[in-house]
Order: C-alpha cells, then sequence, then structure tokens
C-alpha cells in the first residue's frame, strides 16, 4: 500500500498510521515519508500536551491497532532523557514545536546485559554524532543504530516531539555515559488521551512483537507477524 501525499491533520496521519500497519510488513522509509509530510498544528495537539517542571512528560495519543504507541513528548526548558536503547523497536520522532538536540552513542564495548540483574558492566560511551531537530523534521533510530539522548537545549523554549514506537515499549535499559553501566527502567505515561494518568499498575494487551529486517541494505521493513502481551506502568 502506497501512502497519501500528505496528512492534513492530526487525525489524518493517526489514520493513515493505522492503515499502513495494518500491513504484515511495513517499509520505515514509508512511515518517515508520512511522518515527514504532515505538518505540525498546535490546536491539533494541545489536548494532548502536558508539562512538568521536573521532568519531561509521555503522553499518550494512539495505541495503533496494538502494534505501536504514538506518544506526544514535551519538554520543559533545558530537560533532557538518559542515554537508553529501544528494546528491539522502532522509533520515528517528529518535531512538533521548539528543538531538540539528539546525541546518538555507540554501544559499550564488550557490553552484555545479565539475564538476572538486568545490570551491564561496559565502558566509557563513545558519542558519534550529535544533531538539532527542528519543527517538522523527522528522526529515526534502532538498536542496530546505537543508542541516543535527547534533550532540550533551550533555557527559555519548551519543545514538543511526537513519537512513533513500533513495537510499544513498556521497559528499556538506560546507560550511565562514563561508565557504560545500564539499567532496566520502566517507560510510564504521563497522561492518556489527553487525560492524566492514574498513579496504579495498567495492562494493555494485543501489541504484536515487531522484527526489523534489512535486505540488500535499501529494504527496510517492520515484520508485524506475531503477538505478545505488554504491561505499561502508567507514572
Amino acid at each position: 500500500m502506497e501512502s497519501k501525499e500528505q496528512a492534513v491533520n492530526l487525525d489524518g496521519l493517526i489514520k493513515q498510521l493505522r492503515e499502513i500497519f495494518d500491513n504484515d510488513k511495513v517499509d520505515i522509509d514509508q512511515v518517515k515519508q508520512l511522518m515527514s509530510t504532515h505538518r505540525s498544528n498546535p490546536k491539533e495537539w494541545r489536548k494532548y500536551a502536558h508539562f512538568d517542571r521536573h521532568r519531561y512528560t509521555r503522553n499518550l495519543i494512539d495505541t495503533g491497532n496494538g502494534k505501536y504507541n504514538l506518544i506526544l513528548i514535551c519538554w520543559s526548558p533545558g530537560q533532557g532523557s538518559g542515554i537508553h536503547d529501544h528494546a528491539n523497536s522502532h522509533c520515528f520522532m517528529k518535531m512538533m514545536s521548539g528543538s531538540l538536540l539528539e546525541t546518538q552513542f555507540a554501544w559499550p564495548e564488550n557490553s552484555e546485559i545479565d539475564p538476572e540483574t538486568h545490570f551491564d558492566e561496559g565502558s566509557e560511551l563513545k558519542a558519534i554524532s550529535k544533531t538539532t531537530f527542528k519543527c517538522d523534521q523527522v528522526a529515526y533510530i534502532n538498536d542496530t543504530i546505537g543508542l541516543h539522548r535527547v534533550e532540550n537545549p533551550s533555557h527559555v523554549e519548551p519543545a514538543v516531539s511526537l513519537h512513533l514506537y513500533a513495537p510499544a515499549i513498556n521497559k528499556c535499559h538506560v546507560y550511565d555515559q562514563r561508565t557504560g553501566k545500564s539499567t532496566l527502567v520502566s517507560c510510564t505515561f504521563f497522561s492518556e488521551s489527553g487525560v492524566r494518568t492514574p498513579y496504579k499498575v495498567t495492562e494493555k494487551k494485543g501489541f504484536l512483537t515487531f522484527e526489523s529486517k534489512v535486505k540488500n541494505d535499501e529494504q527496510h521493513i517492520i515484520d508485524t507477524n506475531g503477538s505478545s502481551k505488554t504491561s505499561i506502568i502508567p507514572a
């Protein structure tokens, strides 16, 4: 299936993403193109935007037929993420307002995560690239590319970004830059569908497993066959 040239509004973007992910295999470049052609309109996403002065917030917009999560992340001035992986998920980031600095890191040398403790004795992380993304630009990363940190470099302006994670992520590893040590953490939601998330554990069923495949370095495919159950611990 070919995507339309332009998503007229946020609802149109959500609709077309669902159509794309309704297939067993999804072309990564097709998703990137669709998100690139959409133009941010604060009137459409403002109802999902929640800011917190102590941390950036992850606000769930859509669960994508159980195949992905579409999340609006709100960054107050100076806020940023830790260095993290993506738990074998595909991460698409669309800038909606302001700008964000992405720093990509190579995986720690001789990195090996203990399956019992989920703790990694690694080495100092090496930055391999830094890129600033502005409104309407799109970024993409998966674990074969490396780790990354995202931060709002402005001390006065907030930033807002739209993230698609396929499949949905409920846990990932956060890394210490100096030592390369990692810790398994839960990924939580500050709000769902614009409503502040209660402080309790909830369970979402029906998420599908994905497998990234690269063929001849030209075709980038997400395989959506299979099924799994993912627990999400809201903030």
